[in-house]
């Protein structure tokens, strides 16, 4: 038997728009169960899709080792992950931990408790009726070692030629305000006219978890964005912001598949290979720490429940850790080398 997932798009607020089916297209209850709790939890609908195809891998290992969710413990779960990771396409190191705190709400979630260490010693936690709780220390166990990366921002060259690439305001705002406000890509879609207050210098951002942030925005991008608004937005009754501008799709909210072509064709374009929506988040970090913001103060610009998020985007490059070590050599006392050497 096979399954995949089905996007419904007019669902009930409760309901969960993704859904678990087999291969007649008939639902895995017990998943979009689960799918419709977290729905009234309040996760968006990002989420909720990355929920249902982990249930989507976990549902599939459940018919290859003819296990239960209700036959779980420390040894099956050590089974789930070498089942991914001996995996032809192994999946990264954060998609094996991310299914795994999914399975464990989903066990929270039917038997009031976490997965037990042994077979006979489950261990009650206070758990929510929704599946969510404390992170029980055998899931601390089980999470696979996330490699360390040091993700370098791009160079002021190669964002000022990957600029000159765009040729209307429409994406020249979309980069301004991933670049100088550092947006995630579907915070920068998700934007609705009555969240820009150009007279203030500010738009409401919602990220992730439906989370509100006011940010200040630069009179330069402002001008972008009151072009784009005044001169190319065609006619359309969407609230979005961003919408395609010719085509069928004309005036229809950009999608997701819409923004990533529209960067995939720029890069090929200008050979700035590396850049992306999450490399420009990146780039505005490490320009914020090097102007001198504060860490505190970035995290509140780019939307960060803990500080030590934010830390991963302002690692300093390189060239940044050489240019520092010069600088500092040059300003130390140091003793000059003896005469005749």
């Amino acid at each position: 038997m096979t399954w995949h997932i089905r996007f419904q798009k007019s669902s009930p607020e409760s309901a969960s728009p993704y859904r678990l089916v087999d291969e007649k297209n008939r639902e895995v209850d017990w998943a979009n169960d689960f799918l419709d709790g977290q729905r009234m939890r309040g996760l968006s609908p990002c989420s909720l899709r990355a929920y249902a195809f982990d249930l989507l891998n976990l549902v599939r290992w459940f018919a290859t080792t003819s296990t239960q969710l209700s036959q779980l413990n420390q040894a099956k779960l050590r089974d789930y992950v070498r089942f991914q990771l001996d995996h032809p396409q192994k999946p990264a190191a954060q998609t094996v931990n991310h299914r795994l705190s999914v399975l464990f709400s989903l066990y929270r979630f039917y038997h009031g408790c976490d997965i037990p260490s042994q077979s006979d010693n489950p261990r009650q936690t206070r758990a929510s009726h929704f599946g969510y709780g404390r992170t029980h220390r055998v899931l601390r166990g089980l999470r696979v070692q996330i490699p360390r990366r040091v993700v370098i921002p791009l160079s002021a060259e190669e964002v000022a030629r990957f600029w000159r690439s765009f040729r209307t305001f429409r994406d020249l705002s979309i980069v301004a305000l991933m670049l100088f406000n550092g947006l995630r890509s579907r915070e920068t879609l998700s934007l609705q006219l009555q969240d820009f207050h150009f007279a203030q210098g500010e738009i409401l951002v919602r990220g992730k978890g439906n989370r509100e942030r006011l940010l200040p925005v630069a009179q330069e991008t402002i001008q972008v964005l009151q072009n784009f608004l005044q001169w190319e937005r065609p006619p359309t009754d969407s609230p979005y912001v961003f919408v395609s501008l010719k085509g069928r799709q004309r005036g229809k909210p950009m999608t997701p598949a819409g923004l990533r072509s529209l960067f995939r064709h720029h890069r090929r374009k200008t050979t700035v290979m590396k850049a992306n929506p999450h490399r420009f988040r990146h780039t505005f970090g490490a320009d914020m720490i090097r102007a001198g913001v504060s860490v505190p103060a970035l995290m509140r610009l780019m939307g960060h429940s803990h500080i030590h998020t934010t830390m991963l985007y302002v690692q300093l490059s390189p060239q940044d850790v050489w240019r520092e070590f010069h600088r500092a050599v040059l300003k130390l006392n140091r003793p000059t080398l003896p005469e005749g050497l």
